[in-house]
């Protein structure tokens, strides 16, 4: 047996490793080996799910903890969704004592905001006999994801067909998870590990009463809240604070697993496999290809004097900033060609042209991509462009149009005649509508409208953001304080103003 420490990941209905995102590779860089499999069913066709049962699920579960537990001296059990379920069964059923369990956005209820029509349905189908085995339950936007960005990549995952996660699953397959939820709300003093649960306030899928649930039940457990995620939150806004927390559990430094290791040597062969690599995801837009290049801490330095400049810290900071791209650009954005990868300095200059559309016509602009490279990725970019008073004035007029910035959040005569007594109630009354709205705001949006509630409702934001602040914080401050200045009551009705807007275009 060896004295290392392991770790069974188990998936989620549909899915495949990506439910978990990067956990795998960040357990990994802690010292953690993982494990995982493909449950009954799944990795093949949706088809391959109905003769499926619950049982089946656990027994594979069970059959890959004997193997591993093994091996170790400390497993640790994590489970994403279905996969939460099937970990927090597994804990009960085999009397887990050798290490941990993680529990992620477990459905012990089916009861989240976003539903599908089958919720309070689907118990009379399953008793019509081959209903349930016609009727599929189809997965839709917002893909359990709120960060646009990372929505677009599902998004377009799916319309390439890849086989990542099921487009659909059999109603059938639902009543099996149904059963297996039965199981797992039985009996859950029985587990005597430590456990975690961690779940999104936001969860479209299954509400915090889910959590709270488990974390009543269990004896020894933990929760964790989080505020700006939905479903999938091994993907979504809380990713890093996900992984944090669970490493923490597991008694690793957070930081073991980000912090860059002594610079290796690269070759030849290495350099150009890695910059042909980025070429070909900018030249396709697959940024699902494209942050994997990236190290932890990247620096982006984008340059000029418009709403996109800065810098961007972090592979989160770069979710941002393309999210602001797509924003701004009404996913216009496109990369047309990559030129020759020249030597500048230890770096490498990689010149590259680009198209947006402005208004009517087609804008066609050129940069150059500084590349700072290590350990086989890309730890430093410096965006510069060809003429950058062009292109700082078309990111100004896209910004505006896009609604984004202040000058966009154009009030209408409705939101102008407000009565002074009414607005405070309907601030409020939009704030809530928000949650409301057909579909979520985009990431650019959604930092305006809290930029807009933190200035009605506590005035100037502070000179620095707090020392501690994530890089998502920070660029949530930063764009609070471009309104200082801003009295209370136009923050609220440019507040009320986009909250409209955005109804209007649902």
């Amino acid at each position: 047996m060896s004295n290392s420490t392991g770790a069974l990941l188990i998936h989620g209905l549909g899915g495949t490793q990506y439910d978990l995102g990067s956990l795998h590779k960040i357990l990994k860089r802690a010292g953690i080996e993982t494990h995982t499999l493909t449950l009954p069913g799944h990795g093949t066709t949706p088809e391959d799910l109905l003769p499926v049962r619950a049982e089946d699920w656990l027994d594979a579960v069970t059959a890959k903890y004997r193997e591993v537990a093994e091996r170790y001296e400390t497993v640790h059990v994590v489970g994403m969704c279905l996969g939460a379920l099937l970990a927090v069964e597994l804990c009960k059923r085999v009397q887990h004592r050798k290490g941990k369990l993680v529990s992620l956005a477990a459905p012990v209820f089916i009861d989240g905001w976003s539903t599908p029509w089958y919720r309070g349905l689907r118990n009379l189908v399953y008793r019509i006999p081959g209903l349930a085995a016609r009727m599929r339950v189809e997965e839709e936007e917002p893909y359990g994801i709120k960060n646009e960005l990372v929505r677009s990549i599902v998004k377009a995952k799916f319309e390439r067909g890849e086989n990542f996660h099921y487009r659909w699953v059999p109603l059938a397959c639902v009543r099996e998870v149904d059963r297996l939820r039965r199981f797992v709300q039985r009996g859950l003093n029985a587990i005597t590990c430590p456990s975690l649960i961690i779940h999104a306030h936001e969860d479209e899928l299954t509400s915090v009463r889910s959590a709270h649930y488990l974390n009543d039940a269990i004896p020894d457990s933990r929760l964790v809240l989080l505020d700006n995620s939905y479903h999938m939150i091994c993907v979504d806004n809380d990713r890093d604070r996900v992984a944090a927390d669970i490493l923490q559990f597991m008694d690793k430094r957070p930081a073991v697993a980000t912090r860059p290791g002594r610079a290796a040597a690269m070759t030849g062969e290495d350099i150009e496999r890695l910059l042909q690599a980025y070429r070909d995801a900018m030249l396709s837009g697959e940024f699902e290809a494209l942050f994997p290049l990236f190290a932890e801490d990247v620096a982006w330095h984008e340059e000029g004097d418009s709403p996109l400049a800065g810098v961007y810290q972090g592979r989160g900071g770069l979710v941002d900033l393309f999210s602001r791209v797509m924003d701004y650009s009404r996913n216009t954005f496109a990369v047309d060609s990559v030129g020759k990868p020249e030597l500048a300095g230890r770096s490498i200059a990689v010149p590259l042209t680009f198209q947006v559309q402005d208004g009517a016509t087609m804008f066609r602009g050129a940069s150059t991509h500084t590349l700072r490279l290590r350990n086989q990725q890309i730890a430093k970019v410096t965006s510069t462009a060809a003429d950058p008073a062009a292109e700082d004035a078309l990111w100004r007029r896209l910004a505006v149009a896009s609604g984004l910035e202040p000058e966009g959040d154009a009030m209408d005569r409705a939101t102008l005649d407000i009565p002074a007594d009414a607005l405070t109630d309907a601030f409020e009354a939009a704030v809530i509508e928000l949650r409301a709205l057909p579909q979520a705001p985009s990431t650019g949006v959604a930092l305006r409208l809290q930029a807009y509630e933190q200035q009605a409702r506590h005035g100037d934001a502070p000179a620095q953001a707090d020392a501690d602040a994530s890089a998502r914080e920070q660029i949530e401050h930063a764009s609070w304080r471009l309104l200082a200045g801003l009295p209370p009551d136009q923050a609220q009705r440019r507040y009320i103003a986009l909250i409209r807007r955005l109804d209007a275009d649902d």
